[in-house]
């Protein structure tokens, strides 16, 4: 703040200033004119309207500080959510742009499927062209861990008064952070076509009222996370589908902490890795074993923080960077599971995983989820372990996209429908849809398609106004809808609670509660 402002504030505290009627005023202390005045408020309205403007500059322009910050214990989690969050948006781009050519057949079957060699399909490296539903899986596993990380830290201390509350704040809260931000951006996204014209992923109804009620009653639906009819998919936002898993998860993960609490440490432990046990081989649950195996893995770590490990346990400390290691390889071939079928007989067909495809539990439907469950488990084990790994989740693009994770899953989608779709069109990915929805663009700045499939340079000069279009949206997102939507969550929690007494300055009470 300047020194005119200043003084301007103290003299509005101290109050108007009383002079005698002969006295004089010196220059400083005469009331400024109307143009003075003026000239003072339209530089006020410039600055207000500057920072303003600065708010809208994404972060990855601004100016970075040399002062670092210290990240917490667990930060390299924040790190690899916010990298999972990209090969989604790997995988969703890839798809979109090569649908024409069969990009799913092509990157999501293994290398050498159908007699075709693609390096985007080939172990490990197809994990950065379509990892998308190994990074969900990893999603999973990190809720299972973060949501238990402040109970099971109550419960190995002992305070289960606390417990309780940090439960029933938890799952107050939980909807309200989970679908607040949905139902925003899906609003925003149906408004698109009705008042800008702009055509879009979905098939607009006939007037702006039709489409909000459709809206409404598809978001109903999509909130009732007990909903037994099969998994609802949001026209508004087709890349939702985890939320209500997210949310079930949620409950499972507090539901299980709290039926866990008064166990002894080894009892707990048991019980923890039985119920994963149960949910991935008793009974088709593989993405709620991906959330218990992740609080199995807080309730590990914590214990380790403080030494109370199982004393079987330390035997195996020798070994445990060449099994982190061992670990690392293992998830990540695992994580390229073929994602192209949900048939069994299409995994055995696949070069490479026809003897893997018997270890699939019976009670398993879908293949893939077995596979995920131990690529993702293992992966957020080995982070923790592996130093170059950990830095690399630590680093500042990663705990970037950390920071805007969730909007980022969420803003991808629209962006890629309205901005994306237009671009690819533009330089030669053209598809039968766009003669009936965008012909304008079709072809209007075709670029060539040098380069390995899924790496070509017109699809990676897109990125160059994709990648960070969307990072920008999502950290707009995040600000204006996701942390007022937690905010708002606690908000209302805080209204839910009785008012806390104030003490008393009575000293007979107070020599009261002393003796009681």
């Amino acid at each position: 703040m300047g020194e005119t402002q200043e003084k301007r504030l103290g003299l509005l505290e101290q109050g108007e200033m009383e002079v005698d009627s002969d006295s004089t005023l010196n220059e400083d202390d005469r009331p400024p004119t109307p143009v003075a005045k003026t000239r003072a408020q339209l530089a006020q309205l410039l600055e207000f309207g500057a920072s303003r403007v600065a708010m809208l500059r994404p972060s990855f322009l601004q100016v970075k500080t040399t002062k670092t910050t210290k990240l917490r214990r667990t930060a390299y989690l924040d790190g690899i959510r916010g990298f999972a969050s990209l090969l989604v948006y790997c995988l969703h781009h890839q798809l979109w742009a090569h649908a024409i050519q069969g990009g799913s057949i092509k990157l999501e079957n293994t290398w050498g499927w159908d007699g075709e060699y693609y390096l985007g399909a080939f172990p490990f490296i197809r994990t950065f062209f379509t990892g998308g539903h190994y990074a969900v899986a990893v999603f999973f596993v990190l809720s299972g861990y973060v949501l238990a990380y402040k109970p099971l830290t109550l419960i190995q201390a002992g305070e289960h008064l606390a417990l309780g509350d940090a439960l029933a704040s938890g799952l107050f809260r939980r909807w309200l952070r989970l679908y607040l931000p949905i139902l925003a951006v899906t609003f925003g996204f149906l408004l698109m076509p009705h008042l800008f014209g702009v055509s879009s992923d979905f098939r607009p109804q006939s007037t702006l009222g039709a489409e909000i009620w459709k809206w409404y009653c598809d978001l109903k639906n999509f909130t009732f996370i007990w909903n037994m009819g099969g998994e609802i998919i949001l026209d508004y936002q087709k890349h939702v589908w985890s939320i209500p898993v997210e949310m079930r998860g949620s409950i499972t993960i507090w539901t299980a902490v709290l039926a866990f609490s008064r166990c002894t440490k080894n009892a707990r432990l048991t019980c923890e890795a039985l119920l994963v046990f149960y949910l991935m081989y008793i009974v088709d649950g593989a993405h709620f074993a991906m959330f218990t195996a992740g609080m199995l893995l807080c309730d590990l770590d914590l214990l380790a923080h403080d030494g109370k490990l199982p004393k079987w346990m330390y035997s195996l400390e020798p070994y445990k960077i060449p099994l982190a290691y061992v670990a690392f390889v293992v998830s990540m071939l695992l994580g390229g599971i073929p994602s192209n079928s949900v048939e069994l007989e299409h995994m055995r067909k696949s070069p490479g995983w026809y003897y893997l495809s018997f270890l699939k539990p019976q009670a398993v439907f879908d293949y893939r989820w077995f596979f995920l469950f131990w690529a993702s488990v293992l992966m957020v084990w080995c982070s923790g372990r592996l130093g170059w790994l950990k830095r690399f989740f630590e680093s500042r693009f990663c705990q970037y996209l950390g920071r805007i994770s969730y909007m980022f899953y969420l803003m991808h989608g629209p962006v890629l429908w309205l901005v994306g779709d237009r671009i690819y069109a533009a330089v030669g990915w053209v598809n039968f849809s766009h003669a009936l929805t965008i012909p304008g663009w079709a072809d209007t700045f075709r670029l060539p398609k040098w380069g390995p499939f899924g790496l070509e340079v017109s699809f990676i000069i897109p990125q160059l106004l994709l990648f960070p279009l969307t990072c920008w949206m999502a950290e707009l997102m995040t600000a204006v809808v996701d942390d007022p939507s937690i905010k708002f969550a606690a908000y209302c929690y805080s209204l839910t609670q009785p008012k806390k007494d104030l003490p008393s300055s009575s000293p007979s009470r107070g020599n009261n509660e002393r003796k009681a």
